[in-house]
């Protein structure tokens, strides 16, 4: 029983010789190529390449927003097959509703997913779901703007709002579609820093795509690099054998971060050079 439960945590999430194939004016478009991987349970992965390699299709695949032409992907031993409460996406734009407050926005998908459960699953009364939502937004440090609207706060604590409604919903996979790409580099930098505490306390396994190489090694576990498409797959998996908790200035510093850090700009200098000739 042992031997099959960490052989299940070992592939929580699991893509099995996936391709992806568009249907374009020009003709079928092949985005992914037998696309093979297994992410063990807590495990935080980074998923990194050049521009049109297929980054952001591997994870709307995997949050059931397309379905592969080819292959099957499976999480927690369930086959993907749509959407679902247990994969939340936190995406670049923050995809707020200006109308609401923070707390609401946030309420809002605590609601969808607890407080309209069928069949034996208990549905939760207003004062749960409101406690779900105020433990969410603290866990993001915003419990003093609660009350206010997207326009009243900055880029930063929008995207820790769009965090905060993904983390409510206890999902089992967090899906980070570049979510700091659009913020300045302080910004950006503190919110890397939330991120890793959140996941510690959380626990969740979480997969993101960024184009930013110190953001891949300084929050994961793993960094995939991607091949150039059209038929992009993987090209190398990375280890980073980094001790947690991550400190930014430390690791600067650090011969084993620079070490990791050469081998991601490495493979993707080579890409690039092979992308041009």
């Amino acid at each position: 029983m042992e031997k099959v439960e960490k052989a299940n945590a070992e592939r929580y999430v699991q893509l099995e010789n996936v391709d992806m194939t568009f249907t374009t004016k020009k003709g079928a478009f092949n985005a992914l190529k037998k696309i093979n991987l297994s992410i063990k349970e807590g495990e935080f992965i980074s998923i990194i390449g050049h521009s049109g390699c297929g980054k952001s299709t591997v994870l709307n695949l995997i949050a059931g927003l397309l379905q592969p032409t080819e292959g099957l992907l499976f999480c927690a031993g369930r086959e993907i097959s749509g959407p679902g409460p247990e994969r939340a996406v936190v995406f670049q734009n923050h995809s707020l509703l200006p109308w609401l407050t923070c707390f609401e926005n946030v309420y809002l998908a605590v609601e969808r997913v607890f407080g309209s459960r069928h069949g034996s699953e208990t549905r939760e009364s207003k004062a749960q779901l409101e406690a779900r939502t105020h433990a969410a937004i603290e866990l993001v440090g915003l419990s003093h703007s609660k009350d206010k609207r997207p326009n009243e706060i900055s880029g930063g604590m929008k995207q820790r709002v769009g965090i905060a409604r993904a983390l409510a919903m206890e999902p089992k996979v967090l899906l980070l579609d570049e979510p700091f790409g659009a913020l300045d580099a302080l910004t950006r930098a503190n919110l890397q820093d939330e991120l890793m505490k959140i996941m510690a306390k959380s626990g969740c396994t979480a997969v993101m795509v960024t184009h930013d190489v110190d953001e891949a090694i300084l929050l994961s576990d793993r960094v995939v690099m991607m091949t150039n498409g059209p038929s992009a797959g993987i090209g190398e998996i990375l280890e980073v054998n980094l001790g947690r908790p991550r400190a930014r200035l430390a690791l600067a510093e650090d011969s084993d971060y620079n070490h990791l850090r050469s081998e991601v700009l490495r493979f993707l200098y080579e890409r690039h050079a092979q992308k041009a000739a």
